[in-house]
């Protein structure tokens, strides 16, 4: 299937960048798809299909191909995962490293179960019955990649306000400051908190991720998400900058040690 889709796209005469930009979707989610680093939802197959003006009996064929096609992921079993999302989900499962700049919220890696619950319910004034439940499951589902066998590495750095913020009450900020020093014991975490007494500082612009793979042919990628959209970083200059800017962040926040002392006073303050 994957390297159908290539050759469709080679015989239309598009390159990975034209179709991104007409489908609105990232060259990266295209090449992933093209190599079998993801998994392909028909509805994606679809699209790509009719930009490549492929004749009806074929297109048939190809998408009958990708609903029987075997999962790869264990995010593809939740259909209501939207295209980008669920494309999201995959590279962070695939990644090996990824650096991470919180300003308002704890990133959902290291978010608890009740944490993540009152996070989604504020972010979702309109939703259908059983919706928080399950994204708040498929958030959890992702924090296996600091689990596994060769486990994602990750280095956080969380503003001051995003652990004193008081998500669900002090009971459930009790408990999420628990998890984050239970997480630092970890050797693929190191958490840092820049402080309030920083001031303005080079993340100013609001959150961010960026994403290493395994394989030196695969460029590094900047997640950036708002309300309604979300973004890919990819060319090598402003992913440099993103760098730049977290290799700042990274200076001026505490060290993991002084760190954790703040977010056991931050709980000790809770009660």
């Amino acid at each position: 299937m994957a390297s159908e889709l290539r050759h469709l796209r080679e015989r239309a005469q598009l390159t990975l960048e034209e179709v991104g930009e007409r489908l609105g979707w990232s060259a990266t989610k295209l090449s992933r798809i093209e190599t079998s680093r993801v998994g392909v939802v028909p509805k994606d197959v679809g699209r790509l299909l009719e930009l490549y003006e492929v004749d009806s009996f074929k297109r048939d064929e190809l998408l009958k191909l990708t609903r029987d096609a075997r999962k790869k992921g264990w995010w593809q079993a939740y259909s209501e995962l939207s295209g980008d999302y669920a494309a999201y989900v995959g590279l962070e499962a695939e990644a090996a490293s990824m650096r991470s700049f919180a300003p308002l919220v704890l990133p959902g890696l290291l978010q608890t179960e009740d944490y993540a619950r009152a996070v989604i319910r504020a972010g979702l004034l309109l939703s259908p019955p059983g919706e928080i439940a399950r994204r708040v499951e498929i958030r959890m589902a992702r924090q296996e990649v600091l689990a596994r066998k060769d486990p994602l590495h990750l280095w956080a750095i969380l503003d001051e306000g995003s652990i004193r913020r008081n998500v669900g009450g002090s009971a459930v900020m009790r408990s999420q400051c628990a998890r984050l020093l239970e997480v630092t014991e970890s050797p693929n975490v190191t958490l840092q908190i820049l402080p309030f007494a920083i001031g303005a500082h080079s993340g100013t612009s609001g959150a961010f991720e960026i994403l290493q793979f395994p394989e030196p042919a695969d460029p590094d990628v900047v997640f950036l998400e708002n309300m309604t959209d979300s973004l890919y970083v990819e060319s090598d200059a402003d992913v440099y900058r993103y760098v730049v800017a977290f290799d700042h962040l990274r200076a001026k926040a505490l060290d993991p040690d002084s760190s954790r002392r703040l977010i056991t006073e931050v709980a000790t303050q809770l009660g």
